[in-house]
């Protein structure tokens, strides 16, 4: 094989790019799907549809966010498990096949009520969402790791990042409006009545989760040609490679603010129609214009990358977006205008959370330059530990926000004081916006992997990756 030069090296196109670029992304559609169903609804079953009171909720949500947090510290753990696998089928694929089977059982068994109360229910609920979590990271930091090993071309990485976030918006934002519209079609003609009709929801999704998760186990070809594979990976080998890439640790700081805040905003969202808006039937089409505003950020980035650097479009992203946060706390009820607002939020949302996958992607090669080892999979164990502690946050937030401001006990919008209704604002808005700022600032300050930098480096690495 003839050797191409440095610049070659991470500007030629990826043999298999083309047939990865569509299979791949794929992958994630039912994943996002089934995560959205828990972590936006699993709080909303639990207190509209179990009725759990107060002070089973307190002992709830703490378990959820112990429980979440306990598995997110394990992430790095299953990290070094991936990356150190070595079967037939890779080092990817056997995880996805056996955490999306397991995650999906699990998904299940959280909305299926067990008639259990008291500290009998949160015994057994802290034990399932365990379980739910591990499974996830099994195939959640598989499917992401992945994707530095299918192409070292920057433009590539963030095509295929594109289309798999593409197709997790097109996952998630169905689950979002799609939910509340089935179980309630559901509901009147299936066993259990509503408990019947969210477990139902919970198969399904799980269902189609797995079926799509096959795409990728069976489609998608890593590259060969160059050596992107991840290393062996022991307990000294994990630690080192986590605290000692510094790029690593604040590419991830600056994303973990970002996700808190951001995920706090979509967490309340049918909390804020129910009891602010004041019709809850009106979510559905709220996140209409929530998921068309995600999907058109990612089908525009590429055109706006050709055009400005991806500091220019992080800095003007979080600006319009800090913006907008402050012009829906002040908005009337209107759902055209709110709806307009969401389009906008989450069109710049979409550009922030790609150029955070791109930024993390590239501190492997920075870490594999600086440390002399490659880990593909203990990198990306981050991106599902960031999303787990968020989300383990999230809730938490949501559940106490909803608890002490009299929400959990309210039948209906007018059973809600004005104080409360505000109280909710500040958590659902001005508190996200920001951590959205500091997670800049994070950046901004601390993370240095431009383009130049990074192409760098890939020269530097190229005798190592050729051989």
């Amino acid at each position: 094989m003839s050797v191409e030069s440095p610049a070659d090296l991470r500007t030629s196109a990826s043999p298999d790019f083309r047939r990865n670029q569509w299979t791949y992304g794929v992958g994630t559609l039912g994943r996002d799907a089934v995560y959205t169903l828990v972590s936006f609804y699993l709080v909303v079953y639990l207190t509209e549809v179990l009725n759990l009171p107060d002070s089973t909720m307190w002992w709830v949500s703490g378990v959820l966010l112990a429980a979440r947090l306990l598995d997110a510290f394990l992430d790095p753990v299953v990290g070094a498990l991936v990356d150190s696998t070595r079967s037939r089928y890779g080092q990817f694929k056997p995880w996805l096949l056996f955490g999306g089977l397991a995650s999906g059982i699990a998904t299940v068994l959280l909305f299926t009520d067990t008639g259990l109360t008291g500290g009998a229910f949160v015994a057994v609920f802290g034990v399932v969402v365990l379980l739910w979590g591990l499974m996830w990271s099994a195939h959640d930091i598989s499917y992401w790791g992945m994707l530095p090993a299918l192409s070292i071309n920057p433009a590539e990485r963030e095509r295929l990042a594109a289309v798999a976030k593409t197709f997790a918006s097109i996952g998630q934002f169905a689950a979002v409006a799609g939910v509340p519209v089935a179980v309630a079609a559901l509901a009147g003609g299936i066993e259990g009545g509503t408990t019947g009709s969210w477990r139902t929801i919970a198969i399904i999704l799980a269902v189609v989760m797995v079926a799509l998760m096959l795409v990728p186990i069976l489609a998608v070809r890593e590259r060969t040609d160059v050596d992107l594979e991840g290393e062996r990976t022991g307990l000294r080998e994990l630690l080192r490679a986590l605290f000692r890439n510094d790029q690593l640790l604040w590419a991830a700081a600056a994303y973990l603010l970002f996700m808190l805040g951001y995920g706090t905003t979509g967490a309340f969202g049918w909390y804020f129609f129910k009891y602010a808006y004041g019709d809850e039937a009106v979510f559905p089409a709220f996140a209409l214009f929530v998921g068309l505003g995600q999907i058109a950020g990612l089908a525009t980035f590429p055109l706006a990358r050709r055009r400005w650097s991806r500091g220019q479009l992080f800095t003007w992203s979080t600006a319009l977006i800090v913006v907008t946060y402050a012009v829906f706390f002040v908005a009337p009820m209107n759902i055209v205008v709110l709806g307009g607002l969401a389009f906008v939020m989450f069109f710049l949302a979409s550009f922030i959370m790609l150029l955070m996958l791109v930024f993390q992607a590239d501190t492997i090669e920075y870490g594999q330059w600086k440390l002399g080892r490659r880990n593909n999979a203990v990198t990306f164990a981050l991106q599902p530990f960031i999303n787990k502690t968020t989300a383990a946050m999230n809730t938490w937030i949501v559940s106490a926000t909803v608890i002490i401001a009299g929400i959990n006990e309210a039948d209906t919008a007018a059973d809600v004081t004005p104080g409360g209704i505000t109280m909710m604002k500040v958590a659902m808005l001005l508190i996200p916006a920001l951590l959205i700022i500091a997670g800049y600032a994070v950046w901004r300050r601390k993370f240095v992997i431009d383009e130049g930098f990074h192409a760098r480096i890939v020269a530097e690495l190229e005798p190592e990756l050729r051989a």
